[in-house]
């Protein structure tokens, strides 16, 4: 006799979810409720316990996925600052003009800034709220992202294509921009993020002296 026929019902199986599989999207969880938490009311007045709340855990269970807020700020800093790096290497790839180079960074920068807002807003206000050599860490990925706009812009004046007086007072304008929208920028506004992207593109070609 089946188990139909018996009147029993069999579930039918599903795999179970891999250990590290489950930790790893516990810990995508908490990294999230704590970049909400510090967007609203600043890393210095978030607990452990906020976080644990956010995320129904409760005491020593959380210290298993994080052992401190600290790590969290400085992973979603870190994090920020790899993401816009590697976003605008692979905005050059593919082109050596150098004025569509400067749009399509500038359009990287510029979507990513309006895509995830919070990292922005937290990585702009809570620099100093990191320790070392995290702190450090996190102000050379700074630095060398503003590098290279203000080298790109650089050889653009080299060229002749573009026609300014300060390469990097243009490059830090540029940057500024991406804070900017940051915080006004919402889905389902005005304007879409590429539409957006674009449009500040034409502002930054228009800063270091492009004329359409």
């Amino acid at each position: 006799m089946t188990s139909s026929q018996s009147g029993s019902y069999e579930r039918p199986h599903r795999p179970a979810q891999p250990e590290d599989t489950r930790a790893a999207d516990r810990r995508s969880a908490i990294r999230q409720a704590a970049l909400r938490l510090f967007a609203e009311q600043g890393y210095r007045a978030t607990t452990m316990t906020d976080i644990g709340a956010a995320v129904g855990i409760r005491g020593p269970s959380l210290y298993k996925h994080v052992t401190s807020k600290h790590e969290l700020l400085a992973e979603i800093m870190i994090g920020t600052m790899e993401q816009l790096i590697a976003d605008n290497t692979a905005a050059v790839i593919g082109t050596d003009d150098v004025r569509e180079q400067l749009r399509r960074s500038v359009e990287a920068h510029i979507r990513y800034h309006a895509r995830h807002r919070l990292e922005a807003f937290v990585g702009n206000r809570e620099i100093g709220s990191l320790e070392q050599p995290d702190q450090d860490r996190v102000l050379r990925g700074r630095s060398d992202y503003e590098r290279r706009f203000r080298e790109l812009i650089e050889r653009g004046v080299a060229e002749g294509t573009f026609h300014l007086q300060s390469a990097r007072i243009a490059s830090y304008s540029i940057l500024d921009m991406g804070i900017g929208v940051a915080s006004w920028f919402h889905e389902g506004g005005a304007f879409s993020v590429d539409q957006l992207a674009y449009q500040y593109g034409d502002i930054a070609l228009r800063i270091v002296g492009v004329r359409a």
